[in-house]
This record gives C-alpha cells, structure tokens and sequence, in this order.
C-alpha cells in the first residue's frame, strides 16, 4: 500500500552557491544583482530551486554552469538553512554550497545576472541570509584550507611562492612571515619546480611552480598531514 503524504505540508527547496575567487590579491566572491522580487535590483548569492529530477548536488552544478559555463569545478555542500521566515514569499529552504574557481579560467559569466566580482572585504549586504551563507563559507574555507591543498583551486596551473603565500593570507586575513612561510611549503615537498620564471614581479623574475597532486596523494597515504 502506498503511504499518502497528501496531508503533509509541503515546502520549496533551493540551492545557494558562494563562489569564491581570487586575483592574486584579494580573497573575492562572485554576486549577481536579483533580477525579480522581492528586493529585485539587490545583492544576492546566485541560486536556483531544485528541480524534481535532480539531486542538490546536480542543481548547484546546473546553477553554477549557467552562470559561469564552467564545469568540474570544486564544489563542497555547506549547510541547510531552514528559518521559517527566511525569505518572504514562501516556505523556502536552502541548501548552500561553495565553489572555488580560478578566476584566470575563461569565465563566461552570463550577462543576463548582472554578476560582479566583488572583493569579499568589501561586500555590500546581500539578500535574506545570504550574510549568514557567507561567513559560513568563509569559516568552512579557512578550515578545509588549513588541512588540505584546496587553495590549489584557486591559482592557476602556475603560480609564484609569493602568489601562493597572497592566497593563504587572503583566505586567513593575516599576515605570514616570507621565510617562514616558504620553509613550510617547502618542507612539504609537494610543489614542482617548473624551472620557468614569471618575470613581472621583478628583474631577476620569480619561479614558477605547480602543485603535484599525485605525490600529494602518495604522502597522504603515506601518513602525511598537510597543515597551514
């Protein structure tokens, strides 16, 4: 016998993406200006309901090529927000995730959103809980940033040592000493040395490295901990 739930309230169920980003500075995320009501014309996370033949991971994936065209990007769920006045018009609940894209990638950010980078120091107050969204995703990167190489996520194929110390400081809004610094990155022996330079950065120029993610998996299994 079928059970009949048709007596059970029912509620909408969304998805919320924070996409982090960064320029070689500055820590940034990516928000579109909402484009109906309420509070049409003001900040927002990009997101989408969940349709009926999906999963939550397959929505923000949708919600994320749709905004951005890229896939196979890194994508992590955070929390379910479930507040019963979150959003005005309905029974909505929301289930965030976060993406980190390096922003050197050919984005195609689809003009339809009004989307911007937007430095995340600098961020304007966004919609509903999108505040909250936000800070939860920041705490989760820091944490998964501090004991795994996800950061790698975020700079291209090539980087710098000073690049890669800029994103840490970035990701943890603190200075680190460039000696100590680069004897840690070092002692871990999982970046290789391309033998290239970027020679923006100075007359000399600076190498170029890349991170080896094989050997980081063979050392993990190993009994390596990685640790910012």
């Amino acid at each position: 016998m079928t059970e009949d739930y048709s007596q059970y309230p029912k509620h909408l169920v969304a998805v919320d993406c924070i996409i982090f980003g960064f320029d070689g500075e500055n820590l940034k995320i990516l928000l579109v200006k909402r484009n109906f009501e309420p509070q049409m014309g003001e900040w927002s996370l990009m997101g989408g309901f969940i349709d009926s033949h999906e999963t939550s991971d397959e929505a923000a994936n949708r919600v994320l090529y749709t905004l951005t065209g890229l896939e196979n990007i890194y994508l992590e769920q955070l929390k379910c927000y479930t507040e019963i006045k979150r959003e005005p018009t309905a029974r909505i609940m929301s289930i965030s995730y976060y993406a980190l894209i390096n922003i050197e990638k050919n984005i195609q950010i689809n003009e339809q959103y009004s989307a911007e980078w937007v430095e995340l120091k600098k961020a304007p107050d966004l919609i509903f809980d999108h505040n909250d969204m936000v800070k939860d995703a920041v705490a989760r990167l820091r944490r998964r940033a501090s004991t795994g190489p996800i950061g790698f996520e975020l700079l291209p194929e090539k980087f710098t040592m000073k690049d890669l110390q800029n994103l840490y400081e970035a990701i943890f809004d603190e200075k680190f000493d460039k000696r100590n610094f680069t004897s840690k990155i070092n002692s871990m022996d999982i970046l290789v040395n391309t033998n290239e330079k970027d020679m923006t950065s100075s007359r000399k120029g600076s190498f170029l490295y890349r991170f080896d993610e094989k050997k980081y998996n063979k050392k993990t299994s190993q009994g390596f901990m990685f640790k910012i």
